[in-house]
């Protein structure tokens, strides 16, 4: 891990998972995250967040490169593959064992459904809450998970896009979990590894994020690491007026016109689209971002 000294300068990243090709969605948050990068004359990065393999595509990580380098979206460092960065998080996991702050579970997700069919219902896609079965013990079952203990602490945080944020993580979504039945990291802890290991100072990323960064702040402060600023951007909806993604048929950004896909994605951020060359439009995106975004940033605690 790295300490918060590395954090004094500006580093950001954009981490797509290659469960298929970069569209319109995906290169609003990769436009964002390097304007904001490049307008703090910081360093961007790119990492590979494929740590959920059963949904990895072979090939999508090196086309999504190639889709960002047509665009003219280069990063400062080669990118990274989670997949490479395993003992990292197991090394958090151990760690945050002999703190006592994560238990064995062994209930599944019928387990965990069948536990709040009495609860208020959720909205569509909301997650399941988790209702604490195990905190106490296994009770002579066998474990399954390993899951954080979320106390009762209230996370507050000042987001730069959506404002003033809080959130009771034990509320929302409970314990959550960190090593999944099947031997798999969980997305919450290996991005909380990764962005401190990589000393990512700014989080720019989509809205549909937004909801997981109380329990990434949690995590970040029992494993006693910096917190990044965050910045959530608009969501690109589909035709059925949910998150456009590759799961509901969300196609490929077509890099043989990059400033036609670039000047969609800059509109969709509320930036000019007047520019006759990518480089041209970079240039005068990155000026207009930093005269947006460029302002005092809040502070993250823990009520």
């Amino acid at each position: 891990m790295q300490s918060a000294e590395k954090f004094l300068q500006y580093r950001g990243r954009f981490a797509p998972s290659p469960t298929g090709p970069l569209h319109a969605g995906s290169l609003v948050a990769a436009l964002a995250s390097w304007l904001d990068a490049r307008a703090h004359r910081g360093q961007w990065l790119v990492r590979i967040e494929d740590v959920d393999t059963p949904r990895t595509v072979p090939g999508a990580d090196r086309l999504s490169l190639a889709q960002l380098a047509a665009c003219g979206l280069h990063a400062d460092a080669p990118p990274t593959w989670q997949s490479a960065r395993m003992p990292l998080y197991r090394a958090a996991v151990e760690r945050l064992m002999a703190d006592a702050l994560a238990y064995p579970c062994a209930c599944s997700r019928k387990d965990i459904e069948n536990a709040t069919t009495a609860e208020t219902p959720r909205p569509r896609h909301a997650e399941l809450r988790y209702p604490g079965t195990c905190r106490d013990g296994l009770h002579g079952k066998a474990a399954r998970a390993w899951r954080l203990r979320t106390g009762g602490a209230a996370i507050s945080w000042q987001d730069r896009a959506a404002g003033p944020q809080m959130q009771k993580v034990e509320d929302a979504v409970g314990d959550f979990v960190l090593l999944r039945a099947d031997g798999r990291f969980a997305y919450q802890l290996a991005v909380v590894v990764d962005d401190a290991d990589q000393g990512i100072s700014h989080v720019v990323r989509g809205a549909d994020l937004l909801d997981n960064t109380a329990r990434q702040i949690w995590l970040q402060q029992c494993l006693q690491l910096p917190t990044p600023q965050y910045l959530h951007t608009p969501l690109v909806l589909g035709a059925n007026g949910e998150k456009l993604s590759k799961q509901n048929g969300a196609q490929a950004i077509d890099t043989s016109e990059p400033l036609h896909a670039l000047n969609q994605a800059a509109s969709a951020l509320g930036l000019p689209t007047q520019s006759d060359t990518v480089e041209q439009a970079l240039a005068v995106w990155t000026a207009a971002w930093a005269y947006a975004w460029m302002r005092p940033e809040g502070q993250v605690q823990a009520t």
